[in-house]
């Protein structure tokens, strides 16, 4: 009888220590899954996110889809850059989820989105100063007004010739290279400084939306002149100048990070968006962890590669609001 109690002691015992074997697993897979998150604690996610739009934008978006992915490999950002109005094309009918923009979205193109069903929110992601450039082997233009842009670049000007615009500059033919028609950089240019009139074009002028063609077209140039987002400028600062620009009788400023984010550097300042579908946001884990980590890291991304960013209190601001829609 003594030996059965023994017998059962020990086995009462070997069963209290698998309850707690058992207890102690089960902590150390809860440790292993709280361990199991990205950047601000979210859990690792999948799938793919399709993002396209401006190319002013591009740079800053680079940025974050390659350091996201260094920490969620399974999400598969693909991103493209045809344009703001380009991007819009597609976030209008559901085909992206994300439409980088340098503008805002225009009412004909909200009208679209819609009729699909879709609802597009804007994201501010930077200060951008949209800089008019000219190659360093430029020597006689380091500032122009309003009215000179307006001579250089509207289809209903006859200046043809740098000699043209001032009588003191060389007469050579300008040669302009420009975003082109679907750049929201484009639009934006065309309404602050050309009031919505035609812009020059034909055998003088280069039209792209990618600024890399715009940026080789103008550095070897020096007759040349352009204008793109202000990260493509510092970038190439070597072999670019950017022109003060001077409304009125007022003082020329160059574009920078102080003058950009003050407002001084007037009319080319301006804010950089992303569009975000707000359903594919509320039903794609992958799009609602990368946009909440674009928000979160958006300010360091525009500073490294050239950009201005926002106050901090403003992302958090957008943060805030875009987890409300999961609400």
């Amino acid at each position: 009888m003594k030996n059965f109690k023994n017998l059962a002691l020990m086995l009462a015992f070997v069963l209290v220590l698998g309850v707690l074997a058992a207890c102690g697993g089960s902590d150390e897979e809860g440790a292993a899954d709280e361990g199991n998150t990205n950047g601000e604690g979210s859990e690792e996610v999948s799938g793919p996110i399709a993002i396209d739009g401006s190319s002013t934008v591009f740079p800053i978006m680079e940025n974050l889809t390659y350091s996201y992915q260094q920490e969620q490999p399974e999400v598969d950002a693909a991103l493209n850059s045809s344009g703001s109005g380009g991007g819009f094309k597609k976030s209008t009918v559901g085909e992206i989820d994300l439409s980088n923009a340098s503008r805002e979205i225009k009412e004909e193109e909200k009208a679209i989105a819609e009729e699909n069903g879709i609802t597009l929110e804007p994201l501010e992601l930077a200060y951008d100063g949209l800089s008019v450039v000219v190659s360093s082997k430029n020597d006689f233009v380091d500032e122009l007004t309003i009215d000179q842009l307006k001579q250089i670049f509207l289809d209903s000007s006859d200046a043809q010739t740098w000699s043209d615009i001032n009588p003191e500059w060389p007469e050579e033919q300008i040669e302009i290279f420009a975003p082109g028609h679907d750049s929201g950089t484009f639009d934006y240019f065309n309404e602050v400084i050309l009031e919505d009139e035609p812009m020059k074009e034909g055998q003088n002028t280069t039209l792209s939306e990618d600024d890399n063609v715009l940026v080789r077209g103008i550095k070897d140039n020096p007759n040349a002149i352009g204008f793109f987002g202000y990260a493509y400028y510092a970038e190439n600062e070597d072999s670019l100048k950017a022109l003060g620009i001077a409304e009125g009788d007022g003082e020329a400023v160059k574009p920078g990070p102080e003058t950009i984010q003050d407002g001084s550097y007037t009319p080319l300042s301006r804010p950089l968006f992303t569009y975000v579908n707000v359903n594919a946001y509320k039903e794609k884990a992958q799009v609602r962890d990368f946009v909440e980590y674009t928000l979160n890291n958006a300010g360091k991304a525009a500073e490294e590669v050239g950009y201005v960013a926002l106050p901090e209190e403003k992302y958090q601001e957008q943060l805030d609001k875009v987890k409300g829609w999961t609400e």
